[in-house]
Formats: C-alpha cells, structure tokens, sequence
C-alpha cells in the first residue's frame, strides 16, 4: 500500500513538474526596429518576461517585412532553444509553416499587433475600431462633405483592419469622395512623405487625410508644407511619442487612435505563460481598445513612455 501511495506520489509530483516551465528564453520578430512601437514592445516584452524570471533571456530582431528573414528568425529561435516566440507576422498566412515547425518543439507561439495563421494566441489592437474613430473624426470635422484619402500601408493585418474600419465609416457619408485608398507608403515617414506628394501633385483639392499610422503621418504633414498646401486634416494610429510633439506643435496632425505596445507586449508574454503551462486563453483572439487622442486631449493623454 505504501509502495502504491509513494508510486502515485512521485507520479503526481512529475505530472506538476512537466507542467510548471519556467520561462528561460524568449524570441521576439517584429516588423521593423526602426519604428519606436516595436521597440516599445520589446521593452514590455523584457519588463514582463523578468518578472517571471530575473534572469531570462529575451532575443529580438527585426523582419523588416520580409518573409524569408522571419522565416530564419524562427529556425534560429527554435536552434536557440526558446521556451516562446512572440511573432509580428509579415505575411499572415505564409508564416503558419514557420509557427507550427516551433511548436512541435514545444514552443508556444504568440502572434502580436498582427494576426498570424497556426499561433497558439494573438495579442493585438482593434484595429477595426481604432480606424473608424481615425476617420469619423474626420468625417465630424468636415461635416460628412469633403475630398479625402486613406493612406495604405504593408499588407499585414493591422494595416488591413484599420483602412477596412477606416472605409466602413466614409461609406456612410455620402458626402465624403475617397480620392485613393490603395497606396502603399510603407509604414514609414520617408513613405508618408512620398506617396503625399504624388496626391498632393495629383489632386488640387485634398481635405483629409488618413494615414495608417504615425510616422506616415508626419511625413503626409511635411510634404504638404513642403508644397505649400494648408487646411488638410491628418489623422493615424498609433499614439506615438512623435505625434504627442506633432498634436502640441504646428502641424496638420489633428488626431490619433491609440495603441499600448508596451501593454500589449506584456499582455502576450502572460499569454505565452499559460500556454506553456497548458493553460489556454478563453478566446484565442485579444482585442485591445483603442482611443482617439486629439489636439483637445493630449495633454492628459498617458502615452508610451509613461511610467508603468
């Protein structure tokens, strides 16, 4: 009987073992270290994963949108032993190959800012909503009659949300003539700056502007100063540092839906946890509320680098 109860014992304390794994490694592959709001996310990333373990180690680098770089990046992951992957997929589809070679090492796999096909989990923005409120704002301002563009981006999901939310809206005001919606000026300033110019060289009138995140907008803001063109409305998403400045100072920018990297980066290293330890989440899709920050209210607006 002893032997039988000390049988179960050990078997029952290797059961808790196998599940309790301890965080040791972390691998993070996002869009572009260039962009402050992935290096924001590797600061939360950190933040959280020390938490869990002093010291754990946390390896992150740059796809810089290109697919077969990431694809490296998770077979260097894997060879490096990680315990879990977070992964701002390039392509949302092409990657499930990736993610499911990493979690047949055992390695949980979450996808954060961008949905990715085959991860455990995926941490993100509503970015549905962050660009309706980008673009009703502008519709409010114009008073539902204008001429306007939505400036695309790379083709990750984000980028696809918030320009699908950004439509839904000016489609409901008749008023509002969409000039183009199908440029992509790369996620970047650089990028911003130079499809703003080929609008603003193409079309005489351009009332508003949405641009699909921050730093898109400032270059949309320099090229119309550069050109000499006023009274355009500039709206993104993002909530970054620089439009903090942009929204005070004098610009175009009038407004921005909000993202919380930092929050969302440590909300996918706790997810990543408990999937470790066989927990899974309640719904495999996170959505994070996003809201408008505006000339009107930046001032109380808690922004990325405030302190946590």
């Amino acid at each position: 009987m002893k032997k039988l109860l000390l049988a179960g014992l050990v078997l029952a304390m290797s059961t808790v073992s196998a599940q309790a794994k301890d965080l040791n490694k972390i691998g993070i592959s996002l869009g572009s270290l260039g962009n402050p709001f992935f290096v924001t996310m590797v600061n939360g990333a950190t933040a959280k994963a020390k938490e869990y373990n002093p010291n754990a180690e946390v390896i992150a680098v740059s796809a810089d949108y290109d697919l077969n770089k990431q694809f490296t990046q998770v077979d260097n992951f894997i060879a490096a032993g990680v315990d879990m992957i977070l992964i701002n997929a390039v392509d949302a589809n092409a990657i499930e190959v990736a993610i499911k070679r990493a979690q047949k090492e055992g390695i949980a796999v979450v996808a954060v800012d961008v949905s990715a096909k085959g991860a455990d989990a995926t941490v993100q923005t509503n970015n549905v909503q962050a660009g309706e409120i980008a673009c009703q704002y502008i519709v409010d301002k114009l008073g539902g009659k204008g001429d306007v563009i939505i400036q695309n981006g790379p083709q990750v999901s984000a980028v696809i949300d918030r320009v699908n939310g950004c439509r839904s809206v000016f489609a409901k005001a008749p008023g509002i003539n969409v000039l183009s919606d199908d440029q992509d000026a790369k996620g970047s300033r650089d990028g911003g700056l130079n499809v703003m110019q080929g609008h603003l060289t193409r079309f005489q009138k351009i009332d508003a502007v949405f641009t699909i995140n921050d730093p898109q907008a400032i270059g949309t803001d320099l090229a119309a100063k550069q050109l000499k063109r006023d009274n355009i409305i500039i709206t993104s998403v993002d909530g970054a540092p620089d439009i903090e400045e942009a929204l005070k100072g004098n610009t175009m920018v009038e407004a921005s839906a909000s993202q919380d990297p930092y929050a969302m980066a440590q909300m996918g290293v706790d997810v990543g946890v408990k999937i470790l330890n066989g927990e899974k989440p309640a719904e495999s899709m996170i959505l994070m509320p996003s809201t408008l920050v505006t000339r009107e209210n930046v001032g109380e607006y808690k922004g990325w680098t405030s302190e946590r």
